[in-house]
């Protein structure tokens, strides 16, 4: 069943509050020495969300905990934004411009930007592991930590990065490219689905479903960032249009031409769709959000 527009815009920007404000509370102000500055610019007021949104409507698919989902949600967003902190840095991607406002190194300068993003990471496990074990079960807590540093590290997106900058300016075939970007982008949007579902743990047809599902949007994801690369200008992407071309970096669109990127968005949403079929949940806000990964325009 589909979701209607009215209702799914209504629940996404609800939810985008509650996430908002979750991490307007957890990053603190109050690191020393302007850390928490950095932090709280790098993290707060932008971005898509999609994660935190793709952990919410997982939880609701399985009628999970909504506490722990909002603070997976919370946790896999602070790891992303972490990332992209790394990512812009001069060494990484050199970029100057994020979320329509200068990166975080260029605001804050290097080391700062290198700490900000440290911090983030390391509050992402926090975040995981209250004091209170009555709002977060010990054995919830290392579910949820275990998904999120698998994601997050060698066999996910450092390693996914990796090999992202051993392949710039060279050659790469499709299916090294979609390991790449499996690892990079995909790892973290599936872990994202699996941390919302592990807040009630569905059977284990259902689980593989989800994870099917997440593994498609992440890649769909990666497809369309490549294509929206070379299609929009700056000002609709709120960052540096055309720099994986500038920067010989290796894409769908460079590597298999822009109509048969497209084609691979598509294919990668009916996957999607046929994930969430198969799972028996009721899935309709997860189906809006595969519909929005591959429709949107930044």
């Amino acid at each position: 069943m589909k979701a209607p527009a009215d209702e799914f815009g209504a629940w996404s920007q609800a939810a985008l509050d509650e996430v908002e404000q979750a991490l307007a509370r957890e990053v603190p102000a109050d690191a020393p020495a302007g850390l928490g500055a950095a932090m709280r610019y790098a993290v707060l007021d932008g971005g898509k969300r999609l994660r935190p949104l793709l952990a919410l409507a997982a939880c609701e698919a399985v009628g999970g905990r909504r506490a722990a989902a909002l603070r997976a949600a919370v946790a896999v967003e602070l790891i992303h934004a972490y990332s992209l902190v790394h990512d812009d840095m001069p060494c990484m991607d050199n970029d100057v411009l994020r979320r329509g406002k200068p990166t975080v190194h260029v605001r804050y300068g290097q080391a700062q930007a290198m700490l900000a993003g440290d911090a983030m990471q390391a509050l992402a496990f926090e975040v995981l592991t209250p004091a209170d074990e009555a709002e977060l079960p010990l054995a919830l807590q290392a579910r949820l930590c275990a998904l999120l540093a698998r994601a997050a590290g060698h066999a996910g997106m450092a390693g996914g990065q990796a090999i992202d900058l051993a392949h710039t300016g060279s050659r790469i075939d499709p299916d090294t490219l979609r390991d790449m970007h499996r690892r990079k982008t995909g790892a973290l949007l599936q872990a994202s689905v699996l941390m919302g579902a592990a807040c009630a743990l569905p059977p284990a047809p259902a689980w593989q479903a989800l994870a099917d599902y997440g593994a498609a949007v992440g890649l769909a994801f990666q497809v369309v960032d490549d294509i929206l690369d070379v299609t929009q200008p700056s000002a609709t992407l709120g960052k540096t249009a055309g720099k994986d071309q500038h920067a010989a970096k290796p894409t769908y669109v460079s590597v298999l031409g822009l109509a048969a990127a497209r084609a691979q968005a598509d294919a990668l949403h009916a996957q999607a769709l046929d994930a969430l079929a198969r799972s028996g949940l009721p899935a309709a806000r997860l189906r809006a959000l595969a519909e929005r990964v591959v429709d949107r325009v930044h």
